[in-house]
């Protein structure tokens, strides 16, 4: 990890589990940073017909002023996750 700048991918559908944004919190504040703080964020998605839905979900978390975001779809992701979130944040001063 830097000093300056956190990253790790989260796996899990965030419309139906609520645990893996609260496991996005949690490592980003033990990383010394928040949400407040994520620059960029990485989608992937197992189905794109999905993508409506983690955008709602996905709002809710950065009501205002989001991080740059891409979308990707894919053919699958590790434990059969169907959405896959990498998250880039600033950390420290």
């Amino acid at each position: 990890f830097s000093s300056r700048r956190r990253h790790t991918r989260l796996q899990g559908d965030w419309s139906s589990d609520v645990c893996s944004s609260d496991l996005a919190k949690g490592l980003l504040a033990a990383a010394g940073t928040d949400l407040s703080r994520v620059v960029k964020a990485t989608v992937f998605l197992v189905d794109m017909a999905d993508f409506a839905a983690m955008n709602a979900v996905y709002a809710e978390h950065f009501p205002t002023d989001p991080p740059a975001r891409s979308t990707v779809a894919v053919r699958s992701l590790p434990a059969n996750a169907r959405v896959e979130i990498e998250l880039v944040a600033l950390a420290g001063d």
